[in-house]
């Protein structure tokens, strides 16, 4: 079989099963977070942190929430790796240094986990585990409770109610990330994925040198930083490293994880709002940006110029032979398109036009489909700006669901588009301007300045992944990204939840001959032109001062 014919056959398995859970796993979400019932275990949590989950919450008193756990979450995890050298199982590790504690601290609790550091040299089990895997559970919980509390803005009217945070929270990971995982991780060690807490195993290799080799529960990292759509790694090869990703039937079952809730959630937000075809409408946006991004990049990678490329069969520099260009492309789109930081292949050794379309995937809001709930209430905004050009268009209030999208909630909106793109453009002119930029370049002229330009993306996006030839591990990127990474998550957040207040506290508007149907493919396409039009005329200019320049010149 051919290698192309097998990526064909590979992505084909792959939009089957996500099409096969897609309805079971959303109607149980929906399920999940419109329950009024407590699990025995969710209300010994509620009682041991001393909440009320049946206490409705207005859009304030939610994002306290928010923003309180999440506080709490960095000081705890900031303090557990400054203190590693003193707990069990620290494999005789250092504390990790205040500035970079602090970027892996906000790196995990703003789902990010951009990692300046290798994991196999830097981290005991206990940090691991007890430190970045439980976030990679709550970071993601957090993502997927404010998604559910703009469905219900959607969905609910005259009330500023918009449920209960902490429910929410317990439900997301109780329910839903738990069990996943459980299963994801069995999965991965059945195909040769590591699970233990041995000690550092020193080895003598074929050459006769010593070589130290670091084991840990990494299955069960593995599962939960796929499906949380966390990323990062327990060893610095990330998902390249066969102790996380053995072999080609891991590596698509890791893919499946990636995209398994984003693509869900969509059907969850058309169940909750009492309208599936419009959950069908919003999944059809983010399919048909992934899907191009997928075939662009494996084409362009397959195509790439030069005699080794050639040779080689495509563009294999920064690949593995494992997975090949098809596997690789496929993993990069979907990591890239889901806020996740996992990677398989090196993105620094991309071509240049394939590395412009995963820095696109990223600056589109990573909507396609998208971080845990993330993805799903960023293309929300995005519906709820189309609805407002289309009713520019014909002079007619827009309406979404019910609502009127009037100068509140498109201003809203508005701010919420414009956050990421002000951290990642202002944050890039900063470092190149002051030469912290160029001090970390590997490689000067184009490519050097996507290095930069993919970090400050990766981090204003909370993606996590990274072009590796890119050093980031300085006092001062290790602060500015992690604030980038902190703004980055939770302004966006606030926006969300206001505009979720606002739509709850709106009458219904009755359906009429003039409103915009927006379960119709009609939408899905205004849709997907709104989303490219406002990333394009946003970061087009930096594109072309990067990979689009770099990829012109080969």
């Amino acid at each position: 079989m051919s290698p192309l014919l097998a990526d064909v056959l590979q992505v084909s398995v792959l939009i089957v099963a996500l099409a096969l859970v897609h309805r079971p796993l959303g109607d149980y979400m929906a399920a999940v977070f419109s329950s009024e019932k407590h699990l025995r275990v969710e209300k010994w949590i509620y009682r041991s942190v001393g909440v009320d989950p049946n206490t409705g919450m207005r859009w304030p008193a939610y994002l306290r929430g928010v923003l309180a756990f999440s506080v709490v979450s960095v000081l705890f995890l900031y303090l557990l790796m400054r203190v590693q050298d003193k707990l069990p199982l620290s494999l005789g590790f250092e504390p990790i240094s205040p500035d970079q504690a602090f970027n892996t601290a906000v790196s995990f609790t703003s789902n990010t986990n951009w990692q300046s550091y290798s994991g196999e040299s830097a981290m005991g089990h206990i940090t691991q585990t007890g430190g970045l895997a439980v976030q990679n559970f709550v970071s993601a919980a957090v993502g997927i409770a404010v998604a559910v509390a703009l469905i219900r803005g959607f969905a609910r009217s005259r009330t500023g109610e918009l449920g209960n945070f902490w429910a929410d929270l317990v439900r997301g990971v109780v329910r839903v990330l738990v069990p996943v995982s459980v299963v994801a991780a069995v999965l991965l060690v059945a195909a040769g994925a590591i699970q233990n807490f041995a000690g550092i195993h020193e080895v003598t290799t074929v050459t006769g040198q010593a070589q130290s080799i670091s084991p840990g529960a990494v299955a069960s990292q593995e599962a939960i930083k796929n499906l949380g759509t966390n990323g990062g790694g327990y060893f610095n090869a990330n998902s390249s490293h066969p102790f996380e990703n053995p072999n080609g039937f891991s590596n698509l079952l890791t893919v499946f994880l990636l995209l398994l809730i984003p693509f869900s959630l969509p059907r969850t937000f058309g169940r909750m709002a009492g309208s599936v075809r419009q959950g069908y409408a919003i999944v059809g946006a983010m399919a048909a940006i992934w899907f191009a991004g997928v075939v662009l990049a494996t084409w362009i990678e397959y195509a790439h110029p030069g005699t080794a490329s050639q040779i080689a069969g495509g563009a294999m520099e920064g690949k593995e032979q494992r997975f090949g260009e098809g596997s690789s492309s496929l993993f990069a789109v979907s990591t890239t398109m889901t806020s996740t930081g996992s990677v398989n292949s090196f993105h620094d050794s991309y071509s240049g036009l394939s590395g412009g379309i995963l820095l696109l995937g990223m600056m589109l809001g990573e909507i396609a489909p998208g971080g845990v709930g993330s993805g799903l209430y960023g293309m929300l905004v995005m519906a709820v700006v189309a609805v407002f050009i289309a009713g520019l268009m014909v002079g007619r209030t827009p309406e979404y669901l019910g609502k009127k999208i009037g100068t509140r909630e498109i201003k809203l909106a508005a701010c919420y588009i414009l956050v990421t793109p002000a951290l990642v453009l202002i944050g890039t002119a900063l470092a190149m301007a002051t030469g912290n930029g160029e001090s970390s370049m590997t490689n000067a002229g184009a490519h050097g300045f996507s290095e930069v330009l993919y970090a400050y993306t990766s981090a204003s996006n909370n993606n996590g992944s990274a072009f590796a030839g890119f050093g980031a591990d300085t006092p001062y990127h290790n602060t500015a990204l992690g604030l980038c990474m902190a703004v980055g998550r939770f302004l966006p957040m606030v926006f969300v939840l206001a505009l979720a207040g606002s739509l709850a506290e709106q009458r219904p508007v009755p359906v009429t001959a003039g409103t915009l149907r927006t379960e119709k493919p009609l939408f899905t396409g205004l849709l997907v032109g709104t989303i490219m039009i406002i990333t394009g005329l946003t970061f087009f200019p930096a594109l072309a001062l990067g990979p689009l320049a770099e990829g012109l010149a080969a």
